[in-house]
Parts: C-alpha cells; sequence; structure tokens
C-alpha cells in the first residue's frame, strides 16, 4: 500500500509541474525585430520619406509667371496741344506777334495761301491765312490800309477749331466747360463797337487773349443782359448751350 500510495503521489505531482511549465509557456511573447525604440523611429520616419508616402503638392509659381505675358499698360493722358496748332501769348501757330508779315509767309513756305479779306470788319481788314483750303487764321491790320511784308504782325483772329490753348480750350469749346479751367465767364458788349461781344474769364492764361462766343438758337447774344440803358453791357448769365466761337491775341501796344 506505500508503494502505490507513494507511486500515485509522485504521478500527482508530475501532472502539476507539466501543467505550470505549459502556463509559463504560453504567457511568453515574442520579441519584436526592433532592438531599441530610437531604431524603431527611424524605421518610422524612413518610412514616411519614401517616394511612396510623399504628397505631391503643386510648386509655387514665380512672379513672373504669375503677371500675364501681355499686361495692358495703361498710359497716362500726357498729350499736349502740337506747337502747330496751340493759341499761347505770342501768337497762334506759327504766326507769332511781332514777327514780320515776310518772315511769316517764308516760315509756312509753299504750304500756305494769303488772301486779303476786305472789309473784314468795319475798322480792320485781315489776311486769312489758308492751309489745305482751310482757313487756319487771320492777320488783322488797320482797314484801308496795305499790310506790307516788312510790317510786324500785332493781331491774329482764328475761328478753326483746331487751334487750342495750353488747357485745350479754343472755338468750339461751351463755355461752361472752359469755366471749370479758366474761371468764372463775364460776357460784355458795348455798343460803341458793333456790339462785339466778348468773353472775359476770372483766371485767363494771358492776359492779350480775348474770347468771342457764339451765340446758339438763333440768338443775337450768348449772355442774358437785363434791359439797362448805356454802351456798356455785361453779365455773368448765358444761354446754357454757348460756345466759344473765336479767339484772338494781340500785342495790345507792346509787341516784341
Amino acid at each position: 500500500m506505500m508503494n502505490s500510495q507513494s507511486l500515485l503521489s509522485g504521478y500527482l505531482l508530475l501532472m502539476l509541474s507539466l501543467i505550470g511549465c505549459s502556463e509559463q509557456n504560453s504567457s511568453i511573447t515574442t520579441p519584436t525585430p526592433v532592438g531599441n525604440s530610437r531604431t524603431s523611429q527611424r524605421i518610422q520616419q524612413n518610412a514616411s520619406s519614401s517616394p511612396s508616402s510623399i504628397s505631391k503638392t503643386e510648386k509655387p509659381k514665380s512672379v513672373a509667371s504669375s503677371v500675364n505675358a501681355n499686361p495692358t499698360r495703361i498710359t497716362p493722358n500726357t498729350t499736349v496741344v502740337s506747337q502747330t496748332k496751340k493759341i499761347s501769348a505770342r501768337g497762334i501757330g506759327a504766326a507769332k506777334l511781332g514777327m514780320t508779315y515776310g518772315q511769316l509767309k517764308k516760315v509756312l513756305g509753299g504750304s500756305a495761301e494769303f488772301k486779303i479779306k476786305s472789309p473784314f470788319m468795319v475798322d480792320l481788314d485781315a489776311i486769312a491765312v489758308i492751309s489745305s483750303g482751310k482757313v487756319q487764321y487771320y492777320i488783322l491790320y488797320p482797314a484801308g490800309t496795305t499790310f506790307k511784308n516788312s510790317q510786324a504782325i500785332e493781331s491774329i483772329f482764328t475761328d478753326n477749331p483746331d487751334y487750342q490753348t495750353a488747357q485745350k480750350i479754343g472755338v468750339g469749346t461751351p463755355i461752361k466747360q472752359a469755366e471749370v479751367i479758366y474761371g468764372d465767364a463775364t460776357l460784355f458788349y458795348n455798343t460803341a463797337s458793333e456790339s462785339r461781344e466778348y468773353i472775359k474769364f476770372a483766371n485767363q492764361p494771358v492776359e492779350n487773349i480775348s474770347f468771342r462766343p457764339d451765340a446758339t438758337n438763333n440768338q443775337q447774344f450768348a449772355g442774358i443782359y437785363s434791359s439797362a440803358s448805356g454802351e456798356h453791357h455785361e453779365t455773368q448769365q448765358y444761354q446754357p448751350s454757348s460756345l466759344i466761337g473765336s479767339v484772338g491775341i494781340d500785342c495790345r501796344g507792346n509787341c516784341p
């Protein structure tokens, strides 16, 4: 009996021992191939930097490529009145105050034709300077006299819209438009000088310039005058559609 019990006890101890070993073996985990955390980080970084993992983003455009190859250029308005068509204190176009009639002929050469207009006004005759079949301007001189090549030009007059002041005001310019440039307009006439109507602007470009209005709508005057008697009449009221009809320049007794 003793021997059989001893054998049984040994068998039980052997079985318990085998069961314990089996449980320990089942709890053992397979080690990772990475030796440590730094190695793991390097592997992850290399994986993230591989070509297959880089996101394809559009390259930024250069400044040159982002600008229109043919941009629209904005050219400032720097247009000036041509000297050949300019009205200034010195004259109108090629005709200058103080130059002789003969000098003007030489300057214009064969490009111009000269025709005497007599009478031109009650107290003035004129020489029309014609080019391309169109009167460019008139050289004025006292009526009943002869204007010689040696005589100096003292008065020039034009009703040609091609000629303008440096501020681009000339024949055909509405009076209200000229006021924007030259200030308030005063219109006047005098019965002693054929009731010729003139315009005086508050800030005229030069003192020796004269503007005459062009009355519209079959009106005798561009200005709206009171019925007051007397020789001299003036007003700052005028027909809204009135234009500048002619421009004149003279030496006023002080020619070059």
